[in-house]
């Protein structure tokens, strides 16, 4: 099983105890239709840190943590810049449901993540994508991406009992803005290649020696 495959299953295994059936088939079905390109970057800044490491249950459900967090966040934005509440009412109501679906992806990726060291990280995350939707009202797309990969890779590297460092945060911020440019964050199903690896492990290597300081806000630089 690949890792996509891999994170995928682990994603929808995170919510399958939602009921009622109805909003967990909405769960699955965004799942099911998304890149995985957030929870693969899990496990691969798992891997430059530590070659050997296994893509074990615990790494996995982190990894659907990050993935199931941008979901959330994702339906929610295309959701606030769509106002679906101003078409009919069969829209509508598909529309609260997504709402309801968006709350529990989010608070599912929180109780995933609570317990380890990327927990702090992701509620900067969501502060930020609150503050640029509602305070802001910025058009930057780009924004949440670059967080959700850098809480990604803080993700993955305190898994194996490393420090995500101010350079490896900013690659993974570059590495969301190329990824956007080349597949679109919503459709794509193209997962980083081996050369991503290769490169996060050259940026921590990098890195180590220079700046172990870990930042608290997502938009820390």
């Amino acid at each position: 099983m690949d890792d996509a495959a891999r994170v995928r299953d682990a994603a929808m295994a995170a919510v399958d105890d939602i009921d009622p059936e109805s909003l967990r088939a909405v769960l699955h079905d965004q799942l099911a239709d998304a890149s995985m390109s957030p929870a693969v970057l899990v496990l691969q800044s798992a891997s430059a840190c530590e070659a050997a490491v296994e893509s074990d249950s615990e790494l996995s459900t982190q990894a659907a943590a990050v993935q199931l967090i941008y979901e959330g966040l994702r339906l929610t934005r295309r959701l606030a810049q769509t106002e679906p509440w101003a078409a009919e009412s069969e829209t509508e109501l598909d529309a609260d449901v997504e709402v309801l679906a968006a709350d529990v992806f989010v608070s599912r990726g929180f109780y995933l993540l609570a317990r380890t060291d990327a927990a702090d990280r992701a509620v900067e995350v969501v502060r930020a994508f609150g503050r640029n939707q509602t305070v802001t009202q910025s058009t930057d797309t780009a924004t949440l991406e670059a967080d959700i990969f850098a809480l990604a890779v803080t993700a993955g590297t305190t898994a194996v009992g490393r420090t995500p460092t101010p350079s490896l945060l900013d690659y993974a911020r570059e590495l969301a803005t190329d990824h956007a440019k080349s597949n679109g964050y919503a459709t794509s199903q193209t997962i980083f290649s081996e050369s991503t690896t290769e490169q996060l492990a050259a940026t921590l290597s990098m890195s180590s020696n220079v700046d172990d300081r870990v930042y608290s806000s997502a938009t820390d630089q």
